[in-house]
């Protein structure tokens, strides 16, 4: 057991739960910000649920993290936390207005969250934030099969082309946030150390019983999406990448901030590569009573991705981390498993 309180941004999203979830496990005491006390309150009761100390977890309300000092009151109330973890940032692409909402929430949210500790939690040393593969990878031409990419890589959109379209908008919100936290490190040499965690498509269960199954958040819809396929629809292929596990990216935020050898580093969570028509076939293997209900699509194609994506090398990240991530067929199967329960 440990007495570490840890300050976790956005708490209530996909991979912050599990991170909670998995932190409270551990016996770390977590202070979640929400954005209202529903929100806290349904976390808090599926934390207890689950059979975990529920008393362990506090929450504190930040309505819009893009406002300035949006943490300085929930910093100020905490003087225990030694650790913050910030995940929050905005993963949607039903946008009107790209800059005010995808790029400058992303990025004041990080410039919020990096300043109140700077002013408010002198205390607090290691600082982990959540990017994404979206920060690395070449989106604006399409991916290179013979370029391979690392840790050490970035996507060269710049601003300007972020607001063309939501897609961009979200690629360009990962890359400017995440940029924006190593500035923040660089020159205002803080009190605390920096790592991010950079994931590409995160797959994988959510962290409590799923209420809503209608639209899950953007990542598992992914799979859900495969789900609701008609027999006669057509299998287009239009969405290949790599595939990580959500408990594998909140494991990783831990021993970002628990291991001296994450620090100043970024962390490429990757898995294997995936395609629409891959996790397609997973299901139809695993899953014989869904056969009649989804389309057969053109198991040929399950390996489509090998014409349209750069591969990854996160060979450096994975021995930091030390662990073996979930593969494929265990994170679709259990992802399936709890939608259909």
């Amino acid at each position: 057991m440990t007495s570490t309180s840890v300050f976790v941004s956005g708490a209530s999203g996909f991979i912050a739960q599990e991170l909670v979830k998995q932190l409270i496990k551990k016996g770390y005491n977590v202070v979640g910000t929400v954005r209202s006390t529903e929100k806290g309150e349904s976390l808090k009761s599926n934390l207890k649920d689950a059979g975990l100390a529920s008393e362990n977890f506090e929450f504190e309300i930040v309505k819009d993290i893009a406002v300035k000092g949006a943490f300085d009151e929930a910093l100020e109330k905490h003087p225990e936390v030694t650790v913050f973890l910030h995940t929050a940032s905005p993963f949607h692409f039903n946008v009107t207005d790209i800059e005010k909402e995808l790029l400058i929430p992303a990025v004041e949210g990080t410039k919020n969250a990096l300043t109140a500790i700077k002013a408010h939690g002198p205390q607090i040393k290691k600082v982990v934030v959540t990017s994404s593969y979206a920060a690395i990878g070449s989106f604006l031409e399409y991916s290179d099969p013979s370029k391979t990419r690392t840790e050490d890589d970035w996507n060269v959109a710049t601003y300007e082309q972020s607001k063309a379209n939501a897609i961009h908008g979200y690629l360009g919100s990962k890359k400017y946030a995440e940029l924006a936290a190593w500035d923040f490190v660089k020159e205002e040499k803080p009190n605390f150390t920096l790592s991010t965690v950079n994931p590409v498509y995160v797959f994988g269960p959510q962290a409590f019983e799923i209420k809503d199954k209608s639209q899950l958040n953007t990542s598992s819809e992914l799979i859900n999406g495969v789900l609701k396929l008609k027999p006669t629809d057509t299998v287009t292929n239009e969405l290949t990448g790599y595939f990580i596990d959500v408990r594998d990216v909140a494991h990783a935020h831990i021993v970002a901030f628990e291991k001296k050898e994450a620090e100043g580093k970024r962390l490429l969570l990757a898995e294997s590569p995936f395609s629409t028509q891959s996790i397609l076939k997973q299901i139809r293997e695993d899953f014989p009573q869904l056969r009649e209900e989804l389309p057969k699509g053109d198991p040929a194609e399950a390996e489509y991705w090998k014409k349209t994506e750069s591969p990854i090398d996160n060979q450096k990240t994975k021995d930091i981390l030390g662990f073996k991530f979930i593969d494929f067929k265990k994170s679709v199967d259990d992802s399936v498993a709890q939608i259909i329960a």
